[in-house]
């Protein structure tokens, strides 16, 4: 028998993260993951504090920010691996008058920070940007890809990690405790993405995926070490490799890249650079996204011992420390939750 605080399902961006609160307070804890949900591992890492459709504050965007910068570098600390890499992001525009929404927004408080107020001309001949662009500060790239392998790796070297499929009806839940085959725990937190809905638990929550599609390009003769928001982003990866995406599809639930997505992802790529590509990947999953854009964080109505860590939605990487912290604090300090994350601020 083995004795743990935490039983944790799932290991993408909110699993990892709440299994960093564990560890900075001496938590132990099993991961449960068979590799099902990929929202995480498809996801291309770019985070910014700006939503540059409308040029608007990411919602708790300094806060978000901060802990996640110290989550990340801890964890590259800890593993010894590279995974947070600071980039520039230009916002391409496309006609004057979004150059003077950008100068609007740069004028408001809590933007400033984030929006130069000098707006960059191309330069690049393959690039297609006769309007300029506008800088985003504080932005980076966090390898997914990398920090879900590393983490599930360093997991298995502390005996906290079970590849294998968490079977709900094998969960015995009594007052105090729980019990699944031969592990008793005190707490269960269900971080699965859009895994959740085959979670009898918690399959009622007002969770609809989105599927996102990205591909891997190469193109030796764009030499940019930007990132490019357009109608689609196009991402450095090194090695004259850059994602591009994303895709947004509210019916298709399958993880499956399709070339309809593709086709896509290729057509408003072409309106922005001009020069030969060759794809080199192409992959696709299923977003936790929430009709409010806000996560799903609590505890179940009946069972005081299930937690639900979920809904990130498009921007898991900044927001996963954040409502990890929250929900943390929630459970081993009796802090309050924030109605706008609470699972239950849908329930009538």
């Amino acid at each position: 028998m083995k004795d743990v605080d935490y039983i944790i399902v799932g290991c993408g961006l909110a699993s990892i993260a709440f299994c960093e609160q564990l560890r900075a307070k001496k938590k132990s804890f099993v991961v449960f993951d068979d590799s099902s949900q990929q929202s995480s591992l498809v996801a291309a890492g770019l985070y910014n504090p700006v939503i540059l459709k409308r040029f608007s504050e990411v919602w708790k965007a300094n806060e978000q920010l901060s802990l996640a910068s110290e989550v990340y570098a801890k964890i590259e600390k800890d593993l010894n691996i590279k995974i947070d890499y600071k980039l520039k992001i230009l916002r391409l525009f496309n006609s004057i008058e979004e150059q003077n929404n950008w100068f609007n927004a740069s004028d408001k408080p809590n933007l400033e920070p984030y929006l130069a107020t000098q707006l960059l001309k191309n330069t690049n001949a393959f690039v297609n940007a006769p309007y300029g662009f506008g800088e985003v500060m504080h932005a980076g790239r966090l390898d997914t890809n990398t920090l879900i392998s590393e983490y599930k790796s360093f997991l298995n070297t502390i005996d906290s990690f079970k590849e294998e499929t968490f079977r709900y009806d094998g969960l015995q839940i009594f007052d105090k405790t729980l019990q699944y085959n031969t592990i008793s725990s005190k707490q269960i937190v269900f971080t699965e993405g859009f895994g959740v809905k085959k979670n009898p638990f918690f399959n009622d929550v007002p969770l609809n995926g989105t599927k996102g599609e990205v591909l891997t390009i190469k193109a030796p003769d764009l030499n940019i070490d930007y990132a490019i928001k357009s109608s689609v982003f196009i991402l450095p990866i090194g090695d004259d490799l850059y994602n591009v995406g994303a895709t947004y599809n509210w019916t298709d639930k399958t993880n499956e890249p399709t070339e309809e997505g593709k086709q896509e992802l290729i057509s408003k790529l072409k309106t922005f650079i001009n020069c030969d590509f060759e794809i080199v990947n192409h992959v696709a999953g299923i977003r936790p996204t929430v009709k409010d854009r806000r996560p799903l964080v609590g505890q179940h109505e009946k069972y005081s011992n299930l937690y639900l860590l979920n809904g990130l939605g498009t921007r898991g990487v900044m927001i996963a420390p954040y409502v990890a912290e929250k929900l943390f604090n929630f459970i081993e300090k009796g802090e309050a939750l924030d109605q706008e994350i609470d699972v239950n601020r849908f329930k009538s």
